[in-house]
Formats: structure tokens, C-alpha cells, sequence
């Protein structure tokens, strides 16, 4: 109980301590954002008119008064959700335009990342399981190499095939031209094509890290003392590796996956760019390109509370999986 305790005070101190710096950073850049945006708006040849400069800090909401009052109102607008308006989307919220794109990276890269870590680990286990043989051989040289390959070298070469030349799935984007946002099996048919090969990309790359990780995890984990006992006294081979070589192995890549799904964002950006996906990622990049300052901010949090809340639950999963953990934590 205690490890759980310390566990869930760590991560509650860290969220706070995140949401402030993300209050400080943007306020203590030089600079005005409403200035900013008013002289792109002018071209920067026109001084700055106090009165449109008033009308358009009033225009993004930006906050007034000193900045422990700014900071209240800050914690008061996170916990409602409320971040302000997009200076890239006006006049919409950036609530709103995150709640757009946040699908379309939950289903495709959520799901690929997933997929990626129970292939790799299962791959990996089985690689270790088979040592020294040819399917170890074949396992690991395959993930070697394709580890080696770059993913946009990837991606191009399933548009330039799938795509270009043989004409089987779209080249981009989230959905087609004719078709628009909605419940139809039509439009779910349609983003469903436009999502194979950014999928594939990404299944083809995701797997490699967990396969590596997860047969040297568990060949290691083999080698040890009680795994030797475990031999000499009988026990199947098989019941040796799952129950005590892939129980002890997997805990690694189990702390890995989750900060992985909880960095959605940062490992988006490449693959949203490159199909023009309409993502998180893809939003990301506009809204660094346009100087959109809340929207960044926004999506900035949001990938920092996703890595602490698997960072969390990693800890907790640790803490089932490996009693050994509890125990020491408890000394």
C-alpha cells in the first residue's frame, strides 16, 4: 500500500508541477503575442494602434492583472478545459480544434501502437524462447534491419508503390474530397483506406524496439539462478519461460510502451506529416509554423499529463507484476 501511496503522491506533486511551468514558459518569453499578431496582420509596416491592439488582446481573451491573479484564472480554465482561442483557426477554441484532430491519432496511432507492442513483445518472446535457432536467426536479423531503415524512407516508398503505382489506396489525407465527417459506412469506408498505409508504415517500424527489447529481456532473464533451479528440478521448458522468463522479462518493455502511448504526439508528427493526416500531429506542426501560442501550449500539456498518467499507471502495473518492487519500496 505504501509503494501505491508514494506512487500516486509523486504523480499528483509532477501534474502540478507541470501545469505551472506551462503557465511560466510562455510568460516569460519576450514579447507580446497580441502585438505579434497584429503586426503580422498589418505586414509589419504599420506602428501598433492601441485601440486595435486592446480590441485584439479582448479578441483572444488574453488574461489581465498581475500574474498570480493570471495564474488562478490559468488552473480555473484547465480544470474546465478551456484554453483559449486558436490564433491559426480563429474564431475557434483550441478545445475545439484539439477535439477535432484527437480522434484521428487515438484510432491510427493509438491502435498501431498497440498492435506494435504485443507483435514485438509475442515476436521477441518467441525469438528468446527459440535461442540460437533459425527462427531466433531469422527474428532477429529481419528486426535488425528494418530498424536500420528510416521511417519517412518507408512511408515514401508505400505512397510511390500503393499508392502512385499500383493505385490501391489514397497517397494522403484523412478522408476524401466527396466525402465529409459522419456516422455512414461510406465515410467510415472511405478514412479506412485513407489509413492503411500510414498504419502499415507504422507497423512495419513500431514492432522492431519491442522485439530487441523483449528477447535480450528475456534471455537474461533465462540465464538467472532461479531459472537454472527451475531446470534442474524438472519443470517444463515452456513453463519456464512464460512463468518465469516472459512474467520477469516483459516489465521493461511494459514502462516503455507506456511512456510510448503516453507521447502519442511526439511520435506523430512525422508520420501525420508525411501522409497529411489530419492529426494531433499534423496540428502540432501548423500551430508551431503559424505562432499559434495556445494552441501549442495546449498540446504541449496534453502530451506532458499523457506521459505522466502512463507513467502512473506503468508504476502501478510494476507494482503487481513484480512484488519485489512493493517490498523494497516498503523497507
Amino acid at each position: 500500500m505504501l509503494y501505491f501511496l508514494r506512487r500516486t503522491g509523486f504523480f499528483v506533486a509532477t501534474l502540478w508541477a507541470a501545469v505551472t511551468l506551462n503557465f511560466l514558459i510562455p510568460r516569460l518569453q519576450p514579447g507580446d503575442p497580441a502585438q505579434a499578431l497584429l503586426a503580422r496582420l498589418q505586414g509589419n509596416t504599420q506602428a501598433v494602434n492601441p485601440v486595435q491592439l486592446a480590441a485584439i488582446r479582448k479578441m483572444l481573451g488574453t488574461q489581465d492583472g498581475n500574474l498570480l491573479s493570471q495564474y488562478w484564472d490559468y488552473l480555473g480554465a484547465v480544470a474546465h478545459g478551456q484554453f483559449g482561442v486558436s490564433y491559426s483557426y480563429y474564431p475557434y477554441s483550441v478545445t475545439a480544434m484539439i477535439a477535432t484532430a484527437l480522434p484521428w491519432t487515438l484510432i491510427l496511432v493509438g491502435v498501431t501502437q498497440i498492435a506494435s507492442f504485443a507483435i514485438g513483445t509475442l515476436l521477441g518472446a518467441w525469438a528468446a524462447y527459440r535461442r540460437n535457432s533459425r527462427v531466433d536467426s531469422v527474428i532477429t536479423l529481419g528486426s535488425t534491419f528494418v530498424g536500420t531503415l528510416p521511417f519517412f524512407w518507408i512511408g515514401l516508398l508505400l505512397i510511390f508503390v500503393f499508392a502512385i503505382t499500383l493505385n490501391w489506396f489514397p497517397d494522403g489525407g484523412g478522408y476524401g474530397g466527396g466525402s465529409s465527417p459522419s456516422w455512414s459506412w461510406l465515410f467510415f469506408s472511405d478514412a479506412f483506406q485513407h489509413s492503411v498505409l500510414p498504419a502499415l508504415a507504422l507497423l512495419i517500424t513500431g514492432p522492431v524496439g519491442w522485439i530487441i527489447g523483449m528477447r535480450n529481456n528475456m534471455v537474461q532473464t533465462l540465464g538467472e539462478d532461479y531459472a537454472r533451479l527451475a531446470r534442474a528440478k524438472g519443470l517444463p521448458r515452456r513453463r519456464i519461460a512464460l512463468t518465469y522468463g516472459a512474467r520477469i522479462a516483459i516489465l521493461p518493455n511494459v514502462t516503455g510502451f507506456a511512456i510510448a502511448l503516453g507521447g502519442l504526439l511526439g511520435g506523430t508528427v512525422l508520420v501525420e506529416t508525411i501522409f497529411n493526416y489530419p492529426g494531433l500531429g499534423r496540428l502540432l506542426l501548423e500551430a508551431v509554423s503559424n505562432k499559434d501560442y495556445p494552441l501549442m501550449q495546449a498540446l504541449f500539456l496534453f502530451t506532458t499529463i499523457g506521459v505522466l498518467i502512463a507513467n502512473f499507471l506503468a508504476d502501478v502495473t510494476y507494482g503487481f507484476l513484480d512484488p519485489r518492487v512493493r517490498r523494497a519500496e516498503a523497507t
